[in-house]
């Protein structure tokens, strides 16, 4: 066939393939419109799904009359003018396809108001006339895929299209605190957001999206460094999730999933979480737009870094230490209380605020501690009895001081606060794994040549890679040769993965290499065996320890960084206030 010129309706129609892919599509591109325009209340209105009827007005800065049915062409835009623009985009929406996309696939409405103008106007079925409307922009979306029934046929129930739908209003709303947003659906209310001013404000928008369990279980970060800004909500690693359906993620207030920083955070809970399990979050990086391309991917949904590598340390760095900064939640807190904000003052007993701030101050000096060798390989502490000191008045650690233990299980500590549970089994062995940890980073990877070197089939890919990062994998303690253009062997692996399949492991590790230029697979190796090694060698349930061996666990916990959960994500303590406790005896 001739090559021929498209017809600009139906190019139109194909490029809106790119831009809208559902209902929740439109709802995103008009959304941030609105907030590019200076909108401080937005009113969101959708009929079946959005497939009826999706209407979106806004308070911002208007569209003047001369740009109005211009607006519908593709590629119009007044958020940039030059290739240079591209390098510093301040706005969420910037490549001029979204109205012309919508409206290719759509019946569209456009009535506004610009500031400063007299009188607003309307686009309706292409032609333009006066309107009433306040300053403002009310665009209305009809029968969307009307024209395209083989797109339409695709869409889901009402029910999962709205779900869709919603989540890209949650989305926007968790970026945006400082705009009000309202949501109907079918002529009921859905959301109906204030503007969130201050932190307890944004609290509570948070725990209205994301649940009130979740904002119980998490603690605040901020922290900047090299012109890079994070802030927001970390969920502890007791809070895990078995999806990765309450990651929220925001680049100067653009929502993205992008690989460099899930595998920074991936990382950053690697010591806390067990394997399978998801973190929970809502962080907002901010940097210089010239740092990041964001016109990557027609949604915009992911970016590329000029310095990856320094965007992945930033992060994983400032979350790991703000993990090992925090203490654990009151687990009672989300059965008794109904809101976490009912009682503000315990709810924010031990939730660290900052990066820097841990449940406890200052570090506490410790008594001696015997140590006793538990295996060939490692050492771990034997608690003994600490010297009494007489005539001074005992003083009440964070942790409190010990009063019993149940079912040689749990100790039970008496602090200001109230009661303190702690399951001592899990206490030490974040202690055992925590002291392994910096034994092994002193000693640093001890490696073992093999006495019998071993070769895999890989694809040639795969043996590039192997090629390209072979100082990679020495550092790691892997020797590596290429033999053939599809053939690596083995010579050296570190002393403590002897007994893992290594095989599979320099399979996943290049995997990893291919995907993200990065991996730490080898250190999650180790990390499980030091784990394993912990478990095995920390104190077991049902011994009997005397008071001041508890007393000594507690204090050990005080000074030892993630000691609120152990190696697997599992809570060592929890927290009874005597709020709670008197609310249990119903007592005022």
């Amino acid at each position: 066939m001739r090559i021929k010129i498209l017809d600009t309706q139906l190019a139109n129609q194909i490029a809106a393939g790119e831009v809208v892919e559902r209902p929740a599509s439109v709802v995103k591109e008009l959304l941030e419109n609105s907030l590019d325009a200076g909108a401080t209340q937005v009113d969101i209105e959708v009929k079946q799904g959005g497939a009826q009827l999706i209407q979106i007005r806004d308070n911002g800065s208007g569209i003047h009359k001369d740009d109005l049915a211009l607006a519908l062409n593709r590629h119009a835009t007044s958020k940039i003018a030059s290739l240079d623009d591209l390098t510093n985009i301040n706005t969420l929406g910037f490549r001029g396809e979204a109205l012309a996309s919508i409206a290719a696939v759509s019946r569209l409405t456009i009535g506004s108001k610009a500031i400063n103008s007299e009188h607003a106007w309307q686009v309706l079925e292409n032609e333009l006339s006066p309107a009433a409307h306040p300053q403002g922009t009310t665009i209305e979306v009809h029968d969307l895929f009307y024209n395209t029934p083989a797109r339409r046929k695709f869409l889901r129930t009402e029910k999962t299209e709205f779900n869709y739908l919603e989540e890209i209003v949650r989305r926007i709303a968790l970026s945006n605190f400082n705009i009000g947003i309202s949501l109907k659906h079918n002529e009921r209310v859905v959301h109906n957001l204030a503007p969130a001013l201050d932190q307890l404000q944004q609290e509570k928008r948070i725990a209205a999206i994301c649940g009130t369990t979740f904002m119980a279980n998490a603690v605040y970060i901020t922290t900047e460094n090299a012109g890079l800004k994070l802030s927001g909500w970390l969920g502890l690693p007791t809070f895990s999730r078995s999806q990765t359906d309450l990651q929220y993620f925001y680049l100067n207030k653009r929502m993205v999933r992008d690989k460099v920083i899930s595998h920074a955070i991936k990382q950053a809970y690697q010591d806390v979480m067990q394997s399978g399990r998801h973190a929970a979050f809502v962080l907002y990086l901010e940097l210089d737009p010239a740092l990041v391309d964001v016109n990557v991917h027609p949604t915009k949904s992911e970016v590329r870094f000029c310095d990856s590598r320094l965007i992945h340390g930033f992060i994983m760095h400032a979350v790991k230490q703000a993990i090992a900064n925090a203490g654990i939640v009151p687990a009672a807190m989300a059965t008794i209380d109904n809101t976490i904000y009912a009682a503000p003052e315990q709810s924010t007993q031990f939730r660290s605020k900052t990066v820097v701030t841990a449940p406890w101050e200052k570090p506490i000096e410790q008594p001696e501690l015997q140590i006793q060798n538990m295996a060939p390989q490692y050492q771990t502490a034997s608690y003994v009895k600490p010297v009494q000191q007489t005539n001074v008045e005992p003083q009440i650690e964070p942790l409190g001081n010990a009063i019993a233990q149940i079912h040689g299980t749990y100790i039970l500590a008496e602090n200001k606060t109230g009661l303190i549970m702690v399951d001592m089994h899990a206490a030490h062995e974040r202690i055992t794994y925590e002291r392994l940890k910096t034994a092994y980073a002193k000693k640093g990877i001890i490696a073992q040549p093999l006495l019998i070197p071993f070769s895999i089939e890989l694809n040639t890919k795969e043996v590039q890679y192997a090629e390209q990062y072979q100082q990679v994998f020495n550092e790691l303690g892997v020797a590596i040769d290429t033999l053939g253009p599809t053939t690596i062997v083995v010579r050296q692996i570190p002393n403590l993965l002897k007994d893992a399949n290594v095989e599979q492991l320099i399979r996943d590790l290049l995997s990893d290499l291919i995907e993200n230029s990065r991996s730490n697979l080898v250190e999650e190796y180790i990390n499980e065996i030091l784990s394993t090694m912990a478990c095995h060698g920390s104190v077991r349930s049902n011994r009997q320890l005397t008071i001041p061996e508890m007393n000594t666990l507690l204090r050990e916990m005080e000074q030892t960084e993630r000691s609120g959960q152990c190696a697997h994500g599992r809570p060592t303590w929890v927290q009874l206030t005597l709020h709670e406790l008197n609310t249990m005896f119903l007592r005022n």
